[in-house]
């Protein structure tokens, strides 16, 4: 988004926030006072006591890139089972890299990925589906628009043991979403916004997994929409357990859902708190919640 500087008229700012033209910052300057505010301390103990000090998913060193370029640079992170996560931050500060880094779609020069303390660093991402039970739910428009609902729901079970086992998962999600049953036979490209998001979250539960790395979940969605797709995840976590680590550049939804936030800033933790926490943050409202 770009507008008029109140101070120079023919001078174009673009950046996040609201409010006047005097207050919107450039992504540039979001970046530099994000950096500015990184706290002394974000230590691995730190994480471990936000975890729970029983870390179900856990980072520790991760330089990792595309290509040669490294953009997560010794990065630490740490989540309980059943707990979620939000990543926050400017734009380009590595948030999504996390996600692809944990689905095994960036290369890694060190570090190391463990769940349940077991090393999955160099697993593809068919095994982090499969064997590990990660699944990423890519942001929207990742359906299969000319594929019927039920199609869809079947192309989520590939690695499934066996077809049979895949259709019981789809029946069962027809049971738990009656709004996805009632389509169950008409092509995704007639669902609505929130539809589409229910249908590619309930995708990937068709592998049973119990991480779920969501990137960007209220993207291109309207508020009625956004508010459905939260209750859906708060659902999965705390009915049935899931560990959800999210991208959200809403960072005020991001952080009023999860139990932990993390802001980044250029491929580092500046910042680690409970969501709560981070929400009452003056700096942290300052620069990503627009005011």
């Amino acid at each position: 988004m770009s507008v008029t500087s109140a101070e120079n008229p023919r001078k174009k700012i673009s950046g996040h926030g609201a409010g006047t033209v005097d207050t919107v910052l450039s992504v540039d300057e979001v970046s530099r006072q994000a950096g500015a505010i990184k706290r002394e301390g974000v230590d691995a103990d730190s994480l471990l006591q936000l975890a729970g000090n029983d870390p179900y998913l856990r980072i520790e060193g991760l330089v990792a890139g595309y290509g040669k370029m490294e953009i997560l640079h010794g990065l630490d992170l740490c989540v309980g089972r059943s707990q979620s996560l939000c990543l926050i931050g400017p734009n380009g500060a590595g948030k999504s890299t996390i996600l692809h880094s944990i689905y095994g779609f960036t290369r890694i020069f060190s570090g190391q990925i463990s769940k349940q303390g077991k090393d999955i660093t160099g697993q593809t991402p068919n095994q982090k589906l499969q064997a590990a039970g990660i699944a990423y739910i890519l942001q929207d428009n990742s359906v299969f628009p000319d594929m019927t609902v039920e199609e869809n729901l079947l192309m989520g079970g590939y690695l499934q043991a066996s077809s049979s086992l895949c259709k019981a998962k789809v029946d069962e999600i027809f049971e738990r979403y009656d709004r996805l049953a009632a389509r169950r036979h008409q092509a995704a490209k007639v669902l609505s916004g929130g539809e589409r998001r229910l249908l590619e979250i309930s995708r990937a539960l068709v592998m049973d997994p119990d991480i779920l790395l969501v990137d960007e979940p209220s993207i291109g969605l309207e508020p009625r929409f956004i508010d459905m797709e939260f209750d859906i995840l708060h659902d999965l976590q705390h009915k049935d357990g899931k560990c959800i680590i999210m991208v959200e550049q809403n960072a005020k939804k991001g952080l009023e859902f999860a139990d932990i936030g993390y802001v980044l800033v250029s491929g580092e933790l500046a910042m680690a708190d409970r969501g709560d926490q981070l929400l009452d943050n003056p700096d942290v409202g300052r620069l990503f919640l627009g005011g």
